[in-house]
């Protein structure tokens, strides 16, 4: 079951505000002189206070989580290794929610138009066949753009994006070799599988849709499988890791401050 924590959030900033809001503007007004100066109150009326007091404090720490969440960065966790080598499992990522326009949290709804992404970009996304769940992929096709996959590079509008030396990615598994990218002006590494056939492939983008890839190219369930992502799906733009730990394992503090290209 996948929580939305941004919607968790928005209900309580506007429960306790609610209740702080009622209990300053109309509870407090409402009691007598007599009654505030001698603190005379039912059962009922003690409980009220407490949960009046509670949502004062709660309300100001909601709130500020909401805001930074929602419209300044969000965290996030890679649970899978579709994004190799740029990004391992267990890594904890900061999210740019603004880079691609101003949205509402829970809603996911654009209110300010900032920018779009951009070829190259790492972005998290909701899954279009699943919104409640976030993938996080590279954009290669922007609106307007001819992909074209042929024995496993990358073509835009017609020119083949030039990959470099093939290196071991691991050893012992010579299959699978590491090399360079560069997806125009924009240089990263990929993941080559030999032993998984080419997939080729030609389309061309539509208006206000994204086609992504993951950088592991023949391990990763990505817009060649089930299509674009529409713009209002974008969540934001990956920018830096800042933590690295998967269950049963030590933390690979190596990997904390590595910038996301």
């Amino acid at each position: 079951m996948n929580v939305d924590f941004s919607l968790i959030l928005v209900i309580a900033v506007f429960v306790t505000g609610t209740i702080w809001l009622l209990d300053k503007f109309i509870i407090n007004r409402s009691k007598k002189p007599d009654q505030i100066k001698d603190g005379k109150q039912t059962a009922i009326g003690s409980v009220w206070s407490m949960l009046a007091e509670f949502s004062r404090f709660l309300f100001p720490v909601v709130f500020i989580v909401l805001f930074l969440r929602g419209f300044i960065a969000e965290p996030f966790r890679i649970p899978s290794g579709s994004m190799l080598p740029t990004l391992e499992i267990g890594d904890f990522i900061l999210v740019n929610k603004f880079s691609y326009g101003v949205r509402l949290p829970a809603w996911n709804k654009k209110v300010i138009d900032i920018g779009s992404p951009k070829r190259g970009d790492v972005i998290v996304f909701r899954y279009p066949e699943d919104p409640s769940i976030d993938y996080i992929k590279r954009v290669v096709g922007v609106p307007g753009d001819k992909v074209a996959y042929y024995d496993k590079v990358l073509y835009i509008n017609d020119k083949p994006m030039l990959q470099g030396k093939e290196t071991v990615y691991r050893p012992g598994y010579d299959y699978i070799v590491r090399k360079s990218e560069n997806l125009g002006g924009v240089v990263h590494d990929i993941l080559d599988n030999k032993m998984y056939p080419a997939r080729d492939f030609v389309i061309t983008v539509p208006e206000h849709r994204y086609f992504v890839m993951g950088d592991n190219r023949d391990n990763s369930r990505d817009s060649r499988v089930w299509g674009f992502v529409p713009d209002e799906n974008l969540i934001g733009h990956a920018m830096i890791v800042w933590f690295n730990w998967e269950l049963g394992d030590w933390p690979r503090w190596t990997r904390i401050g590595t910038l996301i290209d």
